[in-house]
């Protein structure tokens, strides 16, 4: 069972370009709340800072922290391994700090299947549209149609899995988005009362899927 004093881990999935990564900073800049780092072999974009954004390490690094039963979780993506290491998360969350991870189904489906003795609040972020999307994938650094393609088609896949998640959030507004992550996770850690309607998510769902 969780002890009081321990922090909450909270994970945030999306599919590519749905906001994530821009949540999970907002929610890090929240008092008690500390970003899971990733390692990933793949190459810095633009604007990321190693050791910041991610711990960037090459494949025969990572292949040995995977033999060392170092990581949380591990995925393969787009052809690059991403993965949380064990050792930092069980620190911060004894210190009584909330962790969060910015980490796709594979790897929520891993720290769930782990069964810590921690709390764990899951969340799913969708675009309100594909249209959307794809003009958000069009926009960032992913100006290869090629790329734009594949992360479309991945969409479709990846959308299937959320119903294995505590909570799916729509990412229309950035900020009520945010203020709608932040109230469920106060309402998860105080045992309150939750705002949330499972069947306009199903059927926002089906409209992405159809």
């Amino acid at each position: 069972m969780p002890i009081e004093n321990d922090g909450v881990m909270i994970i945030l999935s999306s599919p590519s370009g749905a906001g994530k990564t821009t949540l999970v900073n907002l929610l890090s800049e929240l008092d008690n709340f500390q970003i899971s780092i990733s390692h990933t072999t793949r190459q810095p974009r633009l604007n990321e800072v190693p050791n910041k954004d991610y711990y960037f390490v090459d494949e025969a690094e990572f292949q040995r922290l995977i033999k060392n039963q170092e990581f949380l979780e591990y995925a393969k993506v787009f052809n690059n391994f991403y993965g949380s290491t064990r050792t930092p998360v069980i620190n911060n969350l004894n210190k009584g700090k909330n962790v969060l991870f910015d980490i796709d189904w594979q790897g929520a489906d891993q720290i769930k299947n782990k069964k810590l003795d921690y709390k764990l609040i899951t969340f799913f972020i969708l675009p309100p549209s594909k249209e959307v999307l794809f003009e958000r994938l069009t926009n960032r650094d992913m100006k290869d149609k090629l790329i734009v393609d594949e992360r479309m088609k991945q969409f479709d896949r990846d959308v299937l899995h959320w119903i294995n998640y505590d909570y799916v959030v729509i990412n229309d507004d950035l900020n009520k988005c945010f203020q709608k992550i932040q109230s469920l996770i106060n309402a998860e850690i105080k045992d309150g009362s939750k705002d949330y309607d499972k069947e306009f998510i199903r059927s926002h769902i089906e409209k992405l899927s159809s």
